[in-house]
């Protein structure tokens, strides 16, 4: 006799994300001479979409994406030189969120808010995902 083992079906689909709304920093970015010598207020926005199949351990923070720890590597990153675009600014960001494996997609926005009269803000945004992830 066969025996047969049916999967446990899944009773419901997760989209899990880490958010950070309205992080102002003061940093050093922009290609006019004026941005080059004064720090500027700069907004930031990101989600980040982590793996659905990890499950919270109270016990173990490293079980979850730590959206403080997200925050001081924005401000470690912003700190240590100047960025000419917010592009390259976004593309760093990008490259050192990714180191976690936790991570698969991420939404950014980065706002310059005193650059241009008449506006509240100009700035990008750009999402960017892990391969054969969405």
């Amino acid at each position: 006799m066969k025996v047969i083992k049916f999967k446990q079906k899944k009773q419901y689909n997760y989209k899990r994300r880490v958010i950070i709304k309205d992080l102002i920093i003061k940093i050093s970015v922009g290609i006019h001479n004026f941005e080059k010598k004064k720090k500027q207020r700069v907004k930031f926005n990101i989600t980040i979409n982590i793996d659905q199949n990890l499950i919270p351990d109270d016990k173990n923070l490293k079980s979850i994406v730590n959206y403080e720890k997200v925050i001081n590597l924005i401000k470690k990153i912003t700190n240590k030189k100047h960025f000419l675009l917010l592009e390259t600014l976004a593309e760093e960001i990008f490259s050192k969120l990714f180191e976690n494996f936790k991570i698969k997609k991420i939404l950014i926005r980065i706002e310059k808010l005193d650059i241009i009269e008449n506006t509240s803000s100009v700035g990008i945004e750009i999402e960017k995902s892990k391969i054969n992830e969405s």
